[in-house]
């Protein structure tokens, strides 16, 4: 994890400057970097390490449950106005919404505009069918009925133990409101979860001091697999979605941040350590926990981290619809179709509904894609098979985009909410000790007298 802890006696001392080959981002760095040699120069060694990084994701998902419901439990039953939930709620959709569908559009324009495809003449009897028709076939299964139904879970305990994020939100308010609502009988129920909390983010810490090996063993696998040399032939599409999704972060949602206070550059570095776990690992979901203990630590209220960041994770695929437009543009161009202003905008409207309802599907990029271009009887979804051996190269740049873009909506609304605080903010980007939260005061006054060091600190804290 960071190294933004909450200020304590223990930390009035300026503390030793940690070694660099201690700092968590340094060595997932340097475990991408070996990784991907590994993968150059010893192809089959490098896919053989597969089960390293596969390992580490699922010991995080296996994590990603209990954060969710600890949070958003706790969170909700800490409020005392519950109109507040719907209220984040309703903030919480109107920014994924609006940015979302940015997202599909200028995808839109650049792929016009740059045209990556244009001159491959691809015959689209030449492709292989068989390459993609497992996203194929899933997509037609993907229905937005299906999807609402997917949310609610078959028991209280199974959204749990079948890990979908969503079922577990929802468990989790209701679980939330029905403890604010019972107060001050469940004050022991509040108690206990807070307690389970303390040890189940303890239980992330210790995860995460496996980031390297899994970040190793993933880029391994993705370079011992497909090799660098296969971006070469589609270079121009890579190149152009990572562009525009580097200018979507850095100019779109850098705008979003400065309107709302707080600078993008700040918050990348911030949230270093977690991005190169994204890149290492190509899955989001493997700094999940790292990005809503990361968010509250910088002043974002419990309760909007634990609504805001799970439901982003499905809502708000910012990398992800700039992949699906422009991988669409890319393949009617490959093999020689001209999509009508009118066929593109129904393939934003479409892509806006199934991205939707793809969420937590294995491949959601691809199967969103293949749903996407389903629309459209000119373009094959045989057309895939052309982009399927640098989707993984892709699926890296969709995840830190997405990653990204969740960070920004947490902070822009629980701003919106009046759930910010804008010290710990500033200090929590600006890599400066956090100031006390009003129960660590508390703490220490119940604990004994209070230290003439801790007093100077709580005369600083605002």
């Amino acid at each position: 994890m960071g190294s933004h802890a909450v200020t304590t006696p223990g930390d009035i001392a300026p503390p030793a400057k940690t070694p660099l080959y201690r700092l968590l981002y340094v060595q997932v760095l340097v475990a991408i970097a070996l990784g991907a040699a590994v993968g150059h120069f010893a192809p089959e060694f490098g896919a053989a390490l597969k089960p390293l990084g596969d390992a580490f994701i699922k010991l995080v998902k296996m994590i990603i449950a209990p954060v969710i419901f600890v949070t958003v439990a706790t969170g909700i039953a800490g409020m005392r106005d519950l109109k507040a939930v719907g209220s984040v709620a309703g903030k919480a959709f109107a920014y994924f919404l609006t940015f979302s569908t940015l997202a599909l559009v200028i995808g839109l324009v650049v792929a016009n505009v740059v045209r990556p495809g244009e001159g491959l003449s691809i015959d689209p009897a030449t492709l292989d069918t068989a390459a993609v028709a497992d996203y194929a076939d899933k997509a037609e299964e993907t229905t937005i009925t299906g999807f609402l139904l997917g949310i609610i879970p078959d028991t209280l305990f199974s959204s749990v133990t079948d890990g979908q994020i969503l079922q577990v939100l929802l468990v989790a308010i209701l679980a939330g409101v029905a403890i604010a609502a019972t107060r001050p009988a469940s004050d022991l129920v509040t108690d206990v979860l807070a307690s389970f909390g303390q040890v189940v983010f303890k239980l992330v810490h210790m995860l995460m001091k496996l980031a390297p090996i899994g970040a190793f063993g993933a880029m391994a696998f993705t370079i011992g697999e497909f090799g660098i040399g296969s971006l070469a032939n589609l270079a121009a599409l890579v190149a152009t979605f990572y562009l525009t999704s580097l200018l979507f972060v850095l100019v779109v949602l850098g705008l979003v941040g400065w309107f709302n206070g707080f600078s993008i550059f700040a918050l990348i570095r911030y949230l270093r350590e977690e991005l190169l776990l994204v890149l290492g690992t190509s899955s989001s979901e493997a700094a999940l926990p790292s990005l809503m203990e990361k968010m509250e630590q910088a002043g974002c209220r419990k309760a909007v981290v634990g609504l805001v960041v799970p439901t982003g994770y499905s809502f708000n695929l910012d990398g992800t619809n700039i992949y699906m437009t422009l991988a669409a543009l890319f393949i009617a161009q490959a093999v020689g179709v001209e999509l009508s202003i009118a066929e593109q905008l129904t393939l934003v409207l479409v892509a806006m509904i199934s991205s939707k309802g793809a969420a937590g599907v294995t491949g959601s990029g691809f199967v969103i894609l293949a749903a996407t271009l389903s629309v459209v009887p000119g373009v094959p979804v045989a057309g895939m098979a052309l982009i399927l051996g640098i989707d993984r190269f892709m699926s890296e740049c969709r995840a830190l985009t997405n990653f990204i873009g969740n960070a920004v909506a947490t902070i822009v609304v629980a701003r919106w909410e009046g759930a910010l605080d804008r010290d710990r903010l500033s200090a929590a980007l600006a890599g400066m000790p956090l100031p006390l939260e009003p129960e660590d005061i508390e703490r220490h006054e119940r604990s004994g007298p209070v230290s003439e060091e801790l007093a100077r600190v709580l005369e600083k804290t605002p």
